[in-house]
Formats: C-alpha cells, sequence, structure tokens
C-alpha cells in the first residue's frame, strides 16, 4: 500500500511527542531504504560521508557536480527541464531555478506546501517510501493521489533520472495562507 489511509492514532501522539523508538532528532531518516541518519557524519539517504551542509543542500553548487533530469509541470501546465544535482531535495532544486514550489518550512518536514504530484508510477516506485512524518503531513496536502510526495524529501539520485513533477493547483499554508516565502 501506498500510503496509509488509516493511523493509530496513539502511535502518532507518541511519535509526535517523541516518546517510543525512534523518536528525536532525525529520526526521518531512520528506516528508510537508502540509509539512516545516525549524526552528520554518517550516510543521508545513501549518500556517504553527509555533513549538517550537505543535509540541508548547502554546497550542491559544485558546476562539475553529477546532474539528473527533472521536469516540473506548472500549476497553469508550463513544463521547465532542469538539471538537479545528485544529493539535493526538489525543493532545493525547484527554489534555485525559479519555480514556485513553496516550502514555508524550509525543508524541516512541518507543512506541506512542498507537495509535488510524482507524474510516473515507476519512479515513484523508486523512490524510497515516505516515512510517517511525511505521510503525516501529506495529509495536509491539497489534491493529494496515490503518487503524492513532499519535495523536500524526494532527493536527486541516478534511479530517478527523468522524473517528472506536478505542481499541485493549490497549497495549504496554515501560518500565513497566500504568502510565498523566497529561499535564502
Amino acid at each position: 500500500a501506498r500510503r496509509a489511509v488509516a493511523r493509530d492514532a496513539a502511535a502518532s501522539s507518541a511519535r509526535r511527542a517523541g516518546e517510543g523508538a525512534g523518536g528525536g532528532i532525525g529520526t526521518r531518516w531512520r528506516g528508510s531504504r537508502w540509509g539512516s541518519m545516525e549524526s552528520a557524519s554518517t550516510s543521508v539517504r545513501g549518500f556517504v560521508g553527509g555533513s549538517s551542509a550537505l543535509m540541508h543542500g548547502h554546497g550542491k553548487d559544485d558546476p562539475n557536480a553529477e546532474t539528473i533530469g527533472v521536469t516540473f509541470i506548472e500549476k497553469d501546465g508550463t513544463e521547465t527541464k532542469v538539471k538537479a544535482p545528485i544529493g539535493q531535495s526538489m525543493l532545493e532544486v525547484a527554489h534555485k531555478n525559479d519555480i514556485e514550489l513553496e516550502g514555508a518550512c524550509e525543508g524541516s518536514l512541518a507543512c506541506s506546501t512542498c507537495h509535488v504530484i510524482i507524474e510516473d508510477e515507476k519512479v515513484y516506485d523508486a523512490l524510497p517510501e515516505p516515512d510517517d512524518d511525511e505521510n503525516d503531513m501529506l495529509d495536509l496536502a491539497f489534491g493529494l493521489t496515490e503518487t503524492s510526495r513532499l519535495g523536500c524529501q524526494v532527493i536527486a539520485a541516478k534511479e530517478i533520472d527523468g522524473l517528472r513533477l506536478s505542481l499541485p493547483r493549490a497549497t495549504r499554508n496554515f501560518a500565513v495562507d497566500g504568502f510565498v516565502p523566497k529561499p535564502h
């Protein structure tokens, strides 16, 4: 099953409170198919040698970096093809290419404003499964589909070269609806 429709409320509450197995900083990475994030010096979703700069997407502007092709299908149907450096999130790629993907929480997995729809089910299936924290945020997303993901959690990798992402027609920003922050 791609997404669990119903969840155990007690387990969800305990998880949010940081209780039980897997609580604390970095738990959204634990148990993913691509590795775990125990500290800044271990692997981050399969990318060995991570640092806090790498985990947050900084320092990946090397013009010689290996890239994959990504197509963003914007709200008006316009297709924008870009090159995404391996290891960078689709939220970061969108911001660097002036694509209107909000990301109100700046990729901290605290909102659903970077909701994207993966157009190809085979590519969607090649991604690591969304964890409970991402699923909780996706539950708040406008226009949720079976292949919905958060752009901050979709990381460029060779396995998803040719990725096509649609941006939903609207987002839900419960803090300031209608405000589009500029990336820093």
